[in-house]
């Protein structure tokens, strides 16, 4: 049956799709602030685009490392809901023409991590032993 193959390693999955979405997270922070990768300029301190950065930077950061996941993981989701709301949703209806897509995707892979946890390969795991 392909669909328990990989059923015993689904924990383990888990944490490969918290520590990918956090670091996509946490690039998307260190364009923001640090222009790295190929960044423009830095928003203004205090800018919903700074804000945006430090939140990305700081709970992208945890939610690879799986520290406090679950807190940083619902943070991260609600900051994406917020920026498609706010930032892609007024562009058009649509996600993929909205350029939103990343945006709704991120929102709700930090919600299920929100709800499941960082998984075994986290710093969240290794203080629970």
């Amino acid at each position: 049956m392909p669909t328990t193959r990989f059923a015993p390693y689904a924990p383990q999955l888990l944490s490969v799709l918290r520590i990918m979405a956090g670091l996509l997270f946490l690039a998307h922070g260190t364009q923001k602030l640090l222009g790295f990768p190929m960044g423009g300029g830095a928003p203004a301190a205090m800018s919903l685009g700074w804000f945006a950065g430090v939140i990305e930077l700081i709970t992208g950061t945890l939610i690879a490392l799986g520290l406090f996941t679950r807190p940083a993981a619902f943070l991260a989701s609600g900051t994406m809901a917020f920026a498609y709301f706010i930032g892609h949703a007024p562009r058009d209806t649509y996600p993929v023409n909205n350029g939103g897509d990343a945006a709704i995707l991120f929102c709700f892979v930090f919600l299920y991590l929100a709800a499941a946890g960082a998984g075994p390969w986290s710093v969240d795991a290794a203080r629970r032993r």
